[in-house]
């Protein structure tokens, strides 16, 4: 195992009703004037928006709203929104929504706290932010974890980039409410994409190629199968608030760092391989790591079958076989079948992509940066070696 740090500033006020206490909360933050930063049309159909603006007019705080955020969060509405809050003298930003939206108050508030340079040198990796505007959450969608981590993923629609900003805990929110109810609405695919991610964050700090901590490994696996189970009752029963309030707990956990201590910093290469079908394609987040995940695993899986083994017995109760190697294989199906219960893709036929060779040669090119750098820790990949795995999802 690896020597870590975990820290985890968050404040949870989690159960129905909690974000009636919005305006207390950020008043108890010293807010003057908000940013309400949110994403379509929902939040406004749904009365969510109405009751929170109540709740911070109560409160004696004053706020202006930004709506408008679309999945893989835009570069230009983050700009948007900076010029705002400096124009508003906005002190504290509230997102409502998911991780799109969190991701892009994000943005916004490096932006205005980081005048000296443009936002997006943030994400290129090219300068590391110094200070960050207060961030608050309303989760309407369990799925990201952003509302309890240090990252944040945008895309540069002009240049079709999906990237990550340097990690700093600068950007974690201040209080994140999670309200299991208002999340009953969401759409079946919307819900099962979000299940895939959560899961997926967890994964990626799992699948390394080292010793790591038994209480981590029994942690993160006792996470997956509270996903795995919950899942097909929210396909079945989106109303069910339990089912509702162990996904949305699940989110948070599996992305605050909890599930990676001592394990290093993870794998991430099917993010990483993701985020440039998001940025091209513009695919839903979870619905394209869901395509990608098996081709990865039986790419990567021999260099420690054993830790593949381990997951199919612990997570998805395969009975052993002969060997690891056969146990390994049986548990990546044993996923993808999971993944087509909920009625998520296993390859990109099935997530919508019908590529060509050239396509997905160029996919590789950009993920590869341009043939400058490898992804991955479980298995170190290369241009090729992500160009093989882009046809393996085919």
């Amino acid at each position: 195992m690896k020597n870590f740090e975990y820290f985890t500033p968050t404040k949870i006020i989690f159960g129905e009703d909690t974000h009636l206490q919005t305006g207390s909360l950020l008043k108890s933050y010293g807010a003057k004037k908000v940013l309400i930063h949110y994403g379509g049309h929902s939040a406004v159909k749904s009365g969510l928006l109405e009751q929170i603006q109540t709740s911070l007019k109560e409160a004696g705080i004053s706020y202006v709203t930004l709506g408008g955020v679309v999945p893989n969060p835009h570069l230009s509405l983050i700009r948007e929104g900076i010029e705002l809050c400096k124009k508003e003298n906005i002190d504290f930003i509230l997102a409502v929504g998911g991780g799109s939206v969190i991701d892009s108050a994000k943005g916004i508030g490096y932006g205005v706290a980081n005048p000296w340079t443009d936002v997006w040198n943030f994400y290129l990796k090219k300068e590391t932010p110094t200070d960050c505007l207060p961030i608050g959450v309303i989760l309407t969608i369990a799925a990201s974890g952003s509302e309890m981590s240090s990252s944040s993923v945008v895309t540069n629609e002009e240049t079709k980039q999906k990237r990550g900003s340097s990690k700093t805990d600068l950007c974690r929110p201040k209080f994140a409410i999670l309200n299991p109810r208002l999340t009953f609405t969401l759409p079946p695919y919307q819900t099962a994409s979000g299940c895939v991610d959560i899961l997926m964050h967890t994964m990626e700090r799992y699948f390394v190629n080292m010793d790591t901590l038994e209480i981590t490994d029994s942690l993160s696996e006792a996470l997956m199968k509270t996903v795995i189970h919950n899942a097909p009752i929210l396909m079945e029963e989106p109303d069910n608030y339990k089912a509702r309030a162990e996904v949305m707990w699940a989110g948070s956990l599996s992305h605050n760092g909890l599930t990676g201590c001592g394990t290093g910093s993870g794998d991430w290469a099917c993010h990483q391989l993701e985020h440039e079908l998001g940025g091209v394609y513009d695919v839903t987040h979870g619905a394209g790591l869901a395509a990608l995940w098996g081709s990865w695993a039986r790419y990567v899986y021999t260099e420690n079958p054993g830790r593949f083994a381990q997951f199919a017995s612990n997570v998805l109760n395969i009975s052993q076989g002969e060997n690891d190697e056969q146990n390994a294989l049986a548990g990546i199906q044993a996923m993808e079948d999971f993944f087509h219960s909920i009625h998520m893709p296993v390859n990109l036929h099935e997530l919508g992509l019908h590529l060509t060779e050239e396509e997905i040669h160029d996919l590789a090119f950009r993920c590869s940066f341009e043939d400058t750098r490898t992804i991955g820790s479980f298995r170190k990949l290369n241009r090729n070696d992500m160009e093989k795995i882009y046809l393996m999802a085919r």
